[in-house]
């Protein structure tokens, strides 16, 4: 059975002579957190508004559970939940309010729609507020009645275009927490789109790194460090004592490793110059930090530190995007 419940292929936006997105290609697997990364006017909304059939591609196709969502985005609406960067809400009514109308547009009975909003305003710690105007609401407020929103229909798929602008530091940790709390309750697919490296990365399975209406690289952290790192996806740093050309040799003939480096001795700190200790950066292909101890220890040296190293997002994303070059999705 495929999983994949977001799939677009060739993807394509232009409004006269500036393309917004160029021929896209991308796979959202069922019940995972898909982060859409990259700077303001990279197209990610264009994106979205294109896979809500609210914007007609100019080439390519996006399907949405199955769906065509340029020929049929009424039945693409009714499976996807979508939040915008600046959500509208009756502000002269409740929370509680606003949540009924959304579930009565959605043909939900008033007996049903209260329950529901009832339910959802709690799971998203506004209980106390429902019966607050939404006018009165903070941002942090607004963007919780948001998600509830959202969710009333009980949606297979939620989109959310920067859910955290203008939320204080607290309220956008609560905000993710509650995101990733309510994907793994619910299985629900969440597609998340943000310029916020650090808030991607605490909350998706998955990036995609976007730039300049191109999807340049996506995957996990590790396949993305894989593939900036030259196909080495692991990297580990060694403090030894007693390090020798003869155990060089024996590290670089392990059969997955692939790169063995010495940090320069002014990179090291006076202590570790004094006493003979170097620090040795290893690559492999797997995680070869077992082989490596024994191979320390084995030879007689002395093994005092052993850090797995890995790129965070940040490192990733500023280094593709310095190349900018498209390199293709990775599973």
């Amino acid at each position: 059975m495929d999983d994949k419940v977001i799939e677009l292929s060739g993807l394509t936006k232009r409004y006269g002579e500036f393309t917004a997105v160029s021929e896209l290609d991308l796979s959202i697997r069922r019940g995972e957190i898909f982060g859409l990364l990259g700077p303001n006017g990279a197209g990610k909304t264009t994106t979205i508004l294109m896979m809500l059939g609210l914007a007609e591609p100019s080439g390519g196709r996006a399907t949405v559970c199955g769906i065509d969502a340029t020929r049929n985005p009424i039945e693409v609406k009714r499976r996807v939940g979508y939040m915008p960067d600046d959500i509208g809400f009756y502000e002269d009514r409740t929370g509680l309010d606003n949540l009924m109308y959304t579930a009565m547009l959605n043909r939900i009975s008033e007996a049903e729609a209260r329950r529901r909003a009832l339910e959802l305003l709690d799971r998203v710690g506004l209980g106390a507020a429902a019966d607050k105007k939404t006018g009165a609401y903070s941002r942090g407020m607004r963007q919780r009645l948001g998600l509830a929103d959202v969710l009333i229909k009980q949606p297979e798929i939620v989109i959310l275009d920067e859910p955290t602008l203008g939320i204080d530091p607290e309220g956008v940790r609560e905000l993710l927490a509650l995101i990733r709390e309510l994907s793994r309750d619910e299985g629900l697919t969440v597609l998340l789109s943000s310029h916020h490296l650090h808030q991607v990365q605490q909350i998706c399975d998955r990036v995609g790194l976007f730039v300049g209406g191109k999807l340049i690289a996506s995957g996990d952290l590790a396949a993305l460090s894989q593939l900036l790192d030259g196909q080495s996806a692991y990297a580990v740093e060694l403090d030894v004592a007693g390090w020798s050309d003869r155990l060089a040799e024996d590290i670089r003939g392990l059969e997955r490793v692939t790169a063995v480096s010495l940090q320069e001795p002014d990179a090291l700190d006076a202590a570790h110059r004094a006493e003979g200790i170097v620090t040795v950066r290893i690559n492999g292909s797997d995680d070869i930090a077992a082989e490596l101890a024994a191979s320390v220890v084995g030879s007689g040296a002395s093994l005092l530190g052993l850090r797995p190293l890995r790129y965070g997002l940040d490192e990733i994303y500023h280094r593709y995007f310095e190349g900018g070059d498209p390199i293709g999705e990775l599973h």
